[in-house]
């Protein structure tokens, strides 16, 4: 079953905005995995315009609390992801190509021969699986850069979905959808899990599952925390719940 890892930014964001500590991002991580989400992911920034140190390693302790549960911290490795895995030791650390003040991401690594990623990557790589951490990259659904990806020494490659979710309901989602079918099936062929993320919602979430299928997370948070605002947290994990379990349902049926 693909597990649903929910990202807590903004609910950091939201927080971050006065001065009284609430919402509690804590408490709504608590809420997510008593719904039954199988992770948190955080994505703590330089700047600290949501995610903070604090949050970090209170999360951690969160996480161990549960039997399980998993978590991502998703970052720029050359910014400050690294100090964070050699003190939290998460299960999972995301690698995203951000720049510092970056709005949010928008695009995977360039592994391209040539590229100075690939080098640079690697020892970093070699450094979080050594502390027993797996690595995913952030990659987009480029089915021939799935190998590439898998010569960094990385575990995973999360598929940047944005373009999905633009195309989502428009003539262009089925030649969309069979490229990031066709990367994940590149990426397991090279020997890495799949995972996914980027403005995934209720909606578009259960025909990726089947397309990509399988899957082995997806990572949800702007949509998440806007539906829980009309719906409360817990019924929202629920109803995303509900979307991997559709995909289940479906494939089950399918074979």
């Amino acid at each position: 079953m693909t597990r649903l890892s929910v990202n807590l930014n903004k609910v950091a964001l939201l927080r971050n905005s006065r001065a009284l500590g609430i919402p509690g991002v804590v408490h709504a991580g608590t809420i997510a995995l008593n719904a039954g989400a199988r992770g948190l992911t955080v994505h703590p920034r330089p700047d600290e315009r949501h995610i903070r140190p604090h949050d970090v390693f209170e999360l951690a302790d969160l996480v161990r609390s549960f039997a399980d549960v998993e978590y991502n911290i998703e970052g720029n490795p050359f910014e400050n992801l690294l100090d964070y895995a050699r003190n939290v030791r998460p299960h999972q650390c995301t690698l995203v190509p951000d720049d510092p003040g970056q709005f949010t991401s928008d695009h995977g690594w360039d592994l391209s021969p040539g590229a100075r990623d690939v080098a640079r990557l690697k020892p970093v790589i070699v450094e979080l699986r050594a502390l027993g951490i797996r690595v995913s990259l952030f990659m987009d659904a480029v089915p021939s850069s799935m190998a590439l990806a898998a010569t960094t020494g990385a575990d995973c490659v999360e598929l940047y979905t944005e373009p999905y979710a633009k195309a989502f309901g428009t003539p262009a989602q089925a030649a969309v959808l069979d490229r990031f079918a066709a990367a994940a099936a590149a990426a397991r062929q090279a020997g890495l899990l799949v995972n996914a993320g980027h403005d995934l919602n209720r909606a578009n979430l259960a025909p990726l599952l089947l397309a990509a299928d399988p899957v082995a997370e997806v990572s949800i948070g702007h949509a998440l925390i806007a539906d829980a605002l009309e719906s409360g947290l817990s019924a929202t994990v629920h109803e995303y719940l509900a979307a991997i379990n559709r995909a289940a349902e479906a494939r089950a049926l399918i074979r």
